[in-house]
Formats: C-alpha cells, sequence, structure tokens
C-alpha cells in the first residue's frame, strides 16, 4: 500500500494536471485513512476553496488548527477560507489567534 506521502504525493500531481476535483477526492480518503495528517488537510482547505467548496475548507481548515494550534499560518489559512465563506466574524477570531501566536 502506498504511504501516505506518496498518496499526498498522487493527489497534488492530479491537482497539477487540471483535476482538482479528482485530487480533493484523493485527498478525501486520505484523510479518513489518517485523520490527523495536518498537509492533507491544509491543502484540502486551499483546493476546497478554489473550488468554492466553503463549508468542507472551513471545516479542513479548522482541523488543521486542531493539530498544529502553535502554527500562526493554520489561524491564517483558516481566516482566508472563512473570508472566502463569508464567515467574517470567524475569520477576525482566526487572524487574531495568529497574530497573537507570533507574539
Amino acid at each position: 500500500m502506498a504511504s501516505r506521502e506518496e498518496r499526498y504525493e498522487a493527489a497534488e500531481a492530479l491537482k497539477n494536471e487540471g483535476k482538482l476535483a479528482e485530487a480533493v477526492a484523493a485527498l478525501e480518503a486520505l484523510v479518513v485513512d489518517d485523520p490527523d495528517f495536518a498537509l492533507a488537510h491544509s491543502a484540502l482547505a486551499a483546493w476546497c476553496t478554489r473550488l468554492e467548496r466553503h463549508d468542507e475548507a472551513v471545516r479542513h481548515a479548522r482541523r488543521v488548527c486542531e493539530l498544529e494550534p502553535n502554527d500562526p499560518f493554520s489561524y491564517t489559512a483558516l481566516s482566508v477560507a472563512c473570508v472566502r465563506g463569508n464567515r467574517i466574524a470567524e475569520a477576525e477570531d482566526a487572524l487574531a489567534r495568529s497574530r497573537a501566536l507570533q507574539g
């Protein structure tokens, strides 16, 4: 069986071929098998945003913040996903958390 990194790379290759929906499906299957793989959730947040699947993007961005609670970028990415999904209050909260972590 392929490693999680190999599966991630295969999904990224699909994205690079312009097959974004297929890439998202591949990563969704990956996070079912490995729910703590922050990089996959991060990519899903970004890719779902590009597909205008904002609820899913926010859900994956939140999961990254759960997995990487001390990473300011995780909260910045959550803020972006929330803005795109028109969740302004949550976006502002996430950005404030990002700034607080930066010290």
